[in-house]
């Protein structure tokens, strides 16, 4: 019996990178790559690539890479827990959060390790740019989470950002699992919901992708 390329990936990106052994790139810095493909949804055309590369000298992970096909407005962001997509998006389980805290935004004490907030598509729905939500306007450096820099072109934007609880190597790293984009704004633990702190009620996952090792050359 085959089994689905997805969970292959998977299984080969745990056993690669566990315990902080993914092999480093020159200057002692471990790289990944996530390919996103449409979800559930009949009517969804999300894709895109995300590059993923940790400065061991920092701690931070940076991350930078193209979202499309995306409606316009907010998008909830997270890098969830199980690299399986056998079922689809939705088979990629909960939120990463190995400290056990409720949801919350990137710059929150309060959150999921893969709380990642908001991406916001143009007017056309074919580009995507990290923003959070409470915090609409380019360039916003916060303390310890992120660092936002935005360059437009035709249908796509150029994304960067960094955080420092989404490391690629030791027992908290998040190769092999995977990174979701949903169909609603993330409320980031604020909106009242029931669901705001455990999803930011955040809607359907309408797009996904395993986080794999990449190539250090």
């Amino acid at each position: 019996m085959r089994r689905p390329i997805g969970l292959l990936s998977a299984l080969s990106v745990l056993k690669k990178g566990s315990a902080g052994k993914a092999k480093m790139s020159a200057g002692g810095s471990l790289k990944g790559v996530v390919r996103i493909a449409s979800g559930d949804s009949g009517n969804s055309v999300v894709g895109g690539s995300l590059n993923f590369f940790e400065d061991q000298s920092t701690g931070f992970t940076h991350v930078s890479g193209k979202i499309t096909g995306l409606s316009p407005g907010l998008h909830g962001l997270h890098i969830h827990s199980f690299g399986d997509t056998t079922n689809g998006c939705n088979s990629t389980g909960p939120h990463f959060n190995p400290f056990k805290k409720l949801h919350g935004a990137p710059d929150d004490v309060e959150r999921h390790a893969g709380d990642l907030g908001n991406v916001t598509a143009d007017e056309h729905g074919l580009r995507a740019t990290f923003s959070l939500i409470f915090y609409p306007s380019c360039n916003v450096e916060s303390l310890d989470y992120i660092l936002t820099s935005i360059c437009l072109s035709t249908g796509v934007a150029n994304v960067s950002l960094k955080d420092l609880q989404i490391p690629l190597s030791g027992p908290n790293s998040i190769l092999g699992r995977a990174l979701v984009v949903h169909a609603d704004p993330d409320d980031l633990g604020r909106g009242g919901h029931e669901l705001s702190k455990s999803t930011g009620n955040a809607g359907a996952r309408i797009g996904c992708g395993i986080i794999g090792l990449q190539s250090a050359a």
